[in-house]
């Protein structure tokens, strides 16, 4: 019965980190969207007169989840806390381009540093394998928004190359073909209930980031 009650107060310490640390990240996705300052005072973290939304709530247990599949899949713990982070970012790059349509390039460069993190502290693709990573989805983007202007934003090209250096390009193309199967059905939905014209815009980065979970996973 120890052990039993051992295990679910650590379990439960791990789950409420999680969640705390979402919602630091909740608050970084309303202040950068809106473009304002944001500080922790009173044991609460405070950005002008935010509102905690159901969607704040679903945030933070999904950090809880997220921390406790993280401690549960790998053994050593700095690869965990690695991979957590790195979903911690995709969840920040989510809500940003769902709320603005736009992905900050303070996202793209967390992820790059978080490769560069990620070569002392997880097995992984070597150097090589990273920059083919960088370049294999990310440079077919480009041409093809060059030769199609509209058909991705730079927000989304950058996405893939800081990714990919983190992923490697194996992960990375598997990646790619979840996030753009995702994305399609979604576009296609939209059209198909008449709640999109063919040429309208929306937001592609969710699809990327639920991709590059399932290709990290």
């Amino acid at each position: 019965m120890g052990v039993i009650l051992g295990e679910l107060f650590l379990y439960g310490a791990i789950f409420f980190a999680g969640t705390f640390i979402y919602s630091f990240l909740n608050v970084v996705i309303y202040c950068v969207s809106k473009k304002e300052s944001f500080s922790f005072s009173g044991g609460k973290w405070w950005c002008c007169e935010r509102h905690i939304s159901v969607r704040d709530r679903l945030v933070e247990i999904l950090g809880g989840e997220t921390l406790l599949f993280c401690i549960h899949k790998y053994e050593r713990i700095e690869m965990a806390l690695t991979v957590f982070a790195f979903f911690g970012i995709m969840t920040v790059v989510t809500f940003l381009d769902i709320d603005t349509m736009e992905i900050a390039d303070g996202c793209h460069l967390a992820i790059v540093l978080l490769a560069l993190i990620s070569c002392f502290t997880m097995t992984g693709p070597v150097l090589l394998e990273r920059l083919a990573g960088a370049l294999c989805v990310s440079i077919p983007m480009l041409v093809l928004a060059m030769l199609v202007p509209g058909a991705f934003g730079g927000g989304d090209i950058k996405l893939m190359a800081a990714c990919g250096l983190f992923l490697g390009w194996r992960s990375t193309l598997i990646s790619t073909f979840f996030g753009f199967l995702f994305g399609g059905i979604w576009a296609a939905g939209l059209l198909i209930t008449g709640n999109a014209k063919r040429k309208e815009h929306f937001a592609f980065g969710p699809f990327l980031c639920l991709g590059m979970g399932i290709g990290l996973i």
